[in-house]
């Protein structure tokens, strides 16, 4: 196989997670998914499960999946993110990869609020912004220690 071709497919791995995310994200930014729309569908699935739920048990349960999805969906594409950039430079030190990661998470969920802030039934807000990134930091950070304590091989670069 051909080192161009080597490389090809390196980054195509490397990157294309990173780009379902972005994806998976532009889906989620829009009307479809704002939070009048997915209520309904999840107060059938609670009451289907536990029985009938007030309305105010509802709001507060509804308020804290949206915001976990914020923490764990951006805590997932900083690890896309984090991935690509190792995969691209390996010889960057873990912290610069983790820094270029969480720049990657700051762009696109700052982006993403932007956007909401056009549309009608959604909100933009900067604590969100705050959500987003610390889900990908904390994430980067149990990855660090995981490979700190467990792979420390992993965390050398390739100098």
């Amino acid at each position: 196989m051909s080192s161009s071709l080597r490389n090809v497919k390196l980054w195509v791995s490397a990157w294309v997670p990173v780009l379902i995310g972005i994806a998976v994200i532009i889906a989620e930014s829009t009307e479809t998914f704002g939070a009048n729309h997915t209520a309904g569908p999840l107060r059938w699935f609670l009451t289907l499960i536990y029985g009938p739920i007030s309305n105010s048990a509802f709001d507060k349960i509804h308020f804290l999946i949206r915001k976990s999805g914020h923490f764990l969906g951006y805590g997932l594409i900083g690890l896309a993110w984090l991935r690509a950039w190792r995969m691209t430079y390996p010889r960057l030190p873990f912290a610069s990869d983790a820094i270029l990661a969480l720049l990657g998470v700051g762009l696109m969920a700052s982006l993403d609020e932007w956007h909401q802030s056009f549309l009608p039934n959604r909100t933009s807000s900067p604590t969100d912004v705050l959500i987003d990134c610390c889900g990908a930091t904390m994430l980067i950070l149990i990855t660090y220690l995981w490979l700190r304590f467990l792979r420390p091989d992993r965390l050398e670069s390739v100098a």
